[in-house]
């Protein structure tokens, strides 16, 4: 528990002030945590065969292609995702089979690579465009988040007596994870009317949605370690495992704003 509470004290002090001054410096360091996250995807031997040396620096590269790209209304999808960026990665990696035996790379391995890379790349991208629009709305999503991880934790060492998914993660409950999703809905909805825009029934019903989809988040890739027989993805974070064992809620919650983006 020490050894935990010093390595959230140490990321909150390196994280708080690149989020609070925004610009370049953030881009960087969400491409940076980007290429992390991809890296413990790449590490996962039992998803999928070993990946060569110049496969991993091609999914690097197209990663931060949809992560760093800026807004472009020509090719645009959603704030910076561009079809440019997708059509370069499925093409490279597709086609980077081909130069390669069955043994070393197949097309399954490419197919697998191009999906984490658009999950992670569209999260991370959405992250960006969120905090350069408004710094409020960046921090009312992750509150979302961190209430609804923190209470259902709490709530479920508390009052848990019933398991959510036991075959998936062993420990989450359902009476913690409804007291995570009021607590955290609420939590974030107040937050959201004092410092974003004032508060209607659909931001409330959009705030508890997220709340729900980032513990979805959360069970999506404890069921990725669990396939591969692992407790975290990585030892990057003492006490907390890796980029994605903190960051997997976080992932879902983004990628679910963008379903419901013209509602905040």
């Amino acid at each position: 528990m020490k050894k935990r509470i010093v390595s959230a004290i140490i990321m909150l002090i390196i994280v708080i002030p690149i989020v609070w001054y925004g610009k370049s410096l953030f881009r960087i360091g969400v491409g940076v945590i980007s290429l992390l996250a991809l890296k413990e995807i790449l590490d996962l031997k039992k998803s999928h065969g070993r990946i060569p040396p110049l496969i991993k620096l091609v999914s690097m590269i197209c990663l931060l292609l949809i992560v760093l790209a800026d807004y472009d209304s020509s090719y645009s999808i959603m704030y910076g995702i561009t079809y440019r960026g997708i059509a370069i990665t499925i093409l490279a990696l597709l086609a980077l089979t081909l130069t390669y035996k069955k043994e070393e790379f197949t097309a399954t391995d490419a197919i697998y690579l191009i999906g984490a890379i658009l999950i992670l790349g569209t999260a991370f991208n959405t992250m960006i465009f969120v905090r350069m629009f408004s710094l409020p709305k960046f921090i009312f999503l992750i509150l979302i988040f961190i209430l609804t991880d923190t209470f259902a934790y709490f709530g479920g060492k508390a009052f848990g007596k019933n398991k959510l998914i036991p075959h998936v993660s062993p420990n989450k409950t359902v009476e913690g994870s409804l007291i995570g999703t009021v607590i955290g809905t609420l939590g974030a909805s107040i937050f959201y009317h004092i410092f974003v825009d004032t508060i209607t029934v659909k931001v409330i019903i959009a705030t508890f949605l997220l709340s729900i989809i980032g513990q979805i988040g959360d069970l999506m890739f404890s069921k990725i370690k669990r396939e591969n027989n692992i407790k975290d993805f990585s030892n990057l974070i003492p006490g907390h495992g890796g980029i994605l064992d903190r960051l997997d809620s976080t992932i879902a919650i983004m990628l679910g704003y963008l379903i419901m983006f013209n509602i905040f």
